[in-house]
């Protein structure tokens, strides 16, 4: 009986670490949660991808964001997307009114939202163009590019955290986040799709000079 319980309690400590080295001492659960904190604890340099879209010149990703030396809030969608892209959409059309609101009242934040779609064969910069138009997007606020190399693509979500999986019948499924970057191109925070007004204002916080 004794070397029953040994061995219960033998399990469970294995458990109990296993458990703890998968979930970063418990503070996260999945391997979404557990992007969110890496990222936090360390920012992410982003590759130095070709990208070209609406009224975007073909250039490197990391020009595009230090371009006025401001804090860039990015999504990834694709312009057939009929689910989560939409709430995506819906965010940054949010975004941008706040921060065109901003501007008039005379504040200027320096946040730029950036749209990238991860269907860069179909989403050619004229599509962007015709669904960004949609939006009522504003080009002095808000872009919209692809990565027309799909060896860079992927690399770029790799290394971004970009889950992408095509389901057969030209869609895909993915997940959805407001990611953070700041002008040296490092991706320094992500936040949840229910996390719209916490992305907006840590981003006008880090474009005040604010800390990471």
């Amino acid at each position: 009986m004794l070397r029953t319980a040994f061995l219960a309690c033998l399990v469970a400590l294995a458990g109990y670490v296993s458990a703890s080295w998968l979930t970063h001492d418990f503070e996260v659960w999945t391997a979404e949660g557990a992007r969110r904190l890496e990222v936090a604890q360390q920012p992410v340099p982003v590759p130095p991808v070709s990208i070209d879209g609406w009224g975007i010149a073909a250039q490197r990703l990391p020009t595009l964001l230090a371009q006025g030396g401001g804090i860039t809030l990015v999504d990834f969608v694709y312009t057939r997307c009929q689910t989560v892209c939409l709430s995506l959409g819906s965010s940054f059309q949010q975004f941008q009114a706040a921060l065109q609101a901003d501007r008039a009242a005379g504040k200027s934040p320096m946040v730029h939202l950036l749209s990238i779609s991860f269907d860069g064969a179909y989403d050619s910069p004229a599509v962007l163009q015709a669904y960004a138009s949609k939006l009522d997007a504003d080009p002095t606020v808000w872009n919209w590019v692809r990565v027309p190399d799909t060896a860079e693509q992927q690399k770029l979500m790799q290394r971004l955290g970009v889950m992408v999986i095509p389901n057969g019948v030209g869609d895909y499924e993915h997940n959805a986040a407001f990611l953070v970057f700041d002008a040296q191109g490092r991706m320094v925070r992500v936040f949840d799709l229910g996390e719209q007004q916490l992305a907006l204002d840590y981003a006008r916080h880090l474009a005040k000079g604010g800390r990471l």
